[in-house]
Order: C-alpha cells, then sequence, then structure tokens
C-alpha cells in the first residue's frame, strides 16, 4: 500500500471476491471482480437487488470483455450468486471494452419473450461504442499511428504496431445491443426500492455515468475515481484538440458534494470511503504532472513523446505506451488551452510545445 492509499479507509481490508463469486458490501450490492488480459489485471462488476416491472431478479452495472474466461466466470455467478433470480437489466457506466464487452452476450442471454433484457447508459458512449466497434478510429490502425507520429513517437515498430491494431476495440466489443435505453446527467433509477442519480464526468470518456445511492451511501464511480491509480484520460485521433484532463478534473469535483462517508466503489482496486481525500490528491497529482510539463517545455520545445519520461518513470510496453501517448498529449493540451503554452508544427509534420 502505498502512502496516498493510507490516507482512505478500506471496510473490506484485503479481502477479494473469487472468480465466479460475490461478496455483500451493502444491503442488496453485490461485488463481482473479473480477469482482464493486461497490466491492470481486473475489472469489478456489481450486482444490485432489484424489482422491474413487477419481477424479482438483479440489475447488472458493467460487464467485462469479451472473452471465454469471463463468460465463464460469469455462468458461475448465475449459478451460485442470484438466489435463483434473473437478470433484469443492464447498466454501462462508459463504453470502454472492460465495460461494456459482453452487453451483448448478457442482454441476448437474460432476455426472454416477455422481458427485454434492456442495456442502459448514455446517448454519448452508446453511440461511440457503435462506432467503436466497427472503426479503428480512436483505438487502433493507420489514423492512430499518423496522430501518434505527429506527436513525436518515432519508434518504427511502435508505429507499425499501432497501424495493425486495425480491429483492437472490436476484437474486445463484437457487437454492441441493437437498441439500449438512455441514461443523462441527474438520472435517476429505482433499483431495489434505492433510488441511484447518475453523475455525468468527462474526460475519461465521453460521457461516463457514475452512480449514487444516498439511502445506501454508496457510489458506483467506475473508472472516474480509482483508489490506487490515477484515472487515464487521453486525447486521441478522433478529437485531437480535445481538452480532456481539464474536463475530468472538473467532473470529480462534483463528487464532494456527496457525504465525506460515502462507499466508493471503483472499478479497479478496493472499495473505499475518503471519497474527497482522493479528489485532493488525483488534484495534486495532476498539478504536478503540469508543472513538470512546464518546467521541461521552459528548457526547449517538447512532444508528447519527449515527455513520457518525464510523466511516466518506469517501462511501458506498447498498449501502456499508447495510453501514456494520450496522457501526454491531454496534459498538454490543457496547458496549450489555457494560453501557458504555445503549439508549433515542424517541417518534420511534429507538433511540439514551447511555454508561450
Amino acid at each position: 500500500m502505498n502512502e496516498l492509499e493510507r490516507q482512505l479507509q478500506y471496510p473490506q481490508g484485503e479481502t477479494l471476491p473469487e472468480p465466479g463469486r460475490t461478496i455483500e458490501l451493502a444491503p442488496g450490492v453485490r461485488w463481482v471482480r473479473m480477469g482482464l488480459p493486461f497490466a491492470l489485471d481486473h475489472i469489478n462488476l456489481w450486482l444490485l437487488r432489484d424489482r422491474l416491472d413487477g419481477r424479482e431478479g438483479w440489475t447488472i452495472v458493467d460487464c467485462g470483455i469479451t472473452n471465454a474466461d469471463t463468460q465463464a466466470n460469469w455462468e458461475k455467478v448465475f449459478e451460485t450468486e442470484l438466489d435463483g433470480l434473473p437478470v433484469l437489466r443492464l447498466v454501462v457506466t462508459h463504453m470502454h471494452p472492460d465495460h461494456i464487452g459482453l452487453a451483448h452476450w448478457l442482454t441476448e442471454r437474460w432476455g426472454t419473450p416477455d422481458h427485454e433484457c434492456r442495456l442502459w447508459m448514455s446517448a454519448t458512449d452508446y453511440t461511440s461504442a457503435c462506432l467503436a466497434s466497427r472503426s479503428t478510429t480512436g483505438h487502433g490502425g493507420p489514423a492512430a499511428a499518423a496522430f501518434m507520429a505527429s506527436h513525436g513517437l518515432t519508434d518504427p515498430d511502435a508505429i507499425e504496431k499501432i497501424k495493425a491494431r486495425s480491429n483492437y476495440y472490436g476484437s474486445m466489443v463484437p457487437q454492441v445491443p441493437a437498441s439500449y435505453r438512455r441514461l443523462l446527467d441527474g438520472s435517476e433509477i429505482t433499483i431495489g426500492g434505492h433510488v441511484w442519480r447518475c453523475i455525468a464526468g468527462y474526460g475519461h470518456a465521453p460521457e461516463h455515468l457514475s452512480l449514487h445511492s444516498e439511502t445506501l451511501g454508496v457510489l458506483i464511480s467506475g473508472d472516474m475515481l480509482l483508489p490506487r491509480i490515477s484515472t487515464n484520460v487521453s486525447v486521441s485521433d478522433l478529437e485531437p484538440e480535445a481538452n480532456s484532463l481539464t474536463l475530468y478534473l472538473q467532473s470529480i469535483d462534483r463528487y464532494r458534494a456527496l457525504p465525506a462517508d460515502t462507499l466508493v466503489l471503483p472499478s479497479h482496486g478496493r472499495p473505499f470511503k475518503g471519497m474527497h481525500t482522493r479528489v485532493d490528491q488525483l488534484h495534486a497529482h495532476h498539478d504536478e504532472r503540469l508543472a513538470d510539463v512546464m518546467t521541461e517545455c521552459a528548457k526547449e520545445p517538447q512532444t508528447a513523446a519527449s515527455l513520457l519520461k518525464v510523466l511516466f518513470r518506469r517501462p511501458l510496453d506498447l498498449h501502456q505506451t499508447t495510453f501514456a501517448m494520450g496522457e501526454s498529449i491531454a496534459h498538454l493540451n490543457a496547458l496549450w488551452i489555457d494560453g501557458k503554452l504555445r503549439r508549433e508544427r515542424g517541417a518534420d509534420g511534429v507538433l511540439r510545445f514551447s511555454v508561450a
């Protein structure tokens, strides 16, 4: 546990759900944990006891990527953890593959002629998922490789591998349900007699929705608030001038209005209390990184690629490098849009940033 984590409280201690099993965290709120084939090797998913249209059952929040292991673990959950009741609906916080990947399978698995197991999520992320599952934009392929090269990534091997990732998103999200129910910022969903209010967040995904239950004192934070790592805040070729970092920091400030003792259920890491402290920590983290960027850009013009060694002081594999490049661009864009840096494209086509 690092020093920042020690400032938070973990009601479950070191206890984690076993594969295919759950841990109850609050009345009718169960924690499921699934594996991921990345350095970030797990995702937390949630089961909420529900009653919908007169039917008793469960709502699932987020669902994992599409692969055989995740499906098999879900089947174990269905056999042992649902008390013999069906899944009634699926709520997805945002469009990233580990959150929406199995949505098509789950909604088909639990749909019946009498009851359609509906996907509920924001319109922006639903549309983005539909586009991404059929396109490489923003997730790999030639456009992503050219975008990374324009920000100084020169390693030929890395560029070729990014070009080759033409079906990266689609491999984990091969299909998106053909219909959905739209959730908006401020939407209220009654699940199992408890009202859950949607809180929109930006910067990590197009329109991420967290869910807060005042009566249970629980926030399902998705990826917006994680206890151990900072949320990935990236810029991609789809929106090259995005001010993702500023949007993200403005978004997490909204959690300051929630009670300080709220139990936070994050998508990665362990459930924790200390939400306001964590928001402060994340602001301090990014303030330090922005100051580091300013210092380097004051010495000489910098690219996003040249700043990787400053922002990420550890070896990065290709998967991590693409995320890190997006984060580096996000920090540069925030300072550029704020007028603290100027941006110039060189004769080599590469964008460089220097102090304004």
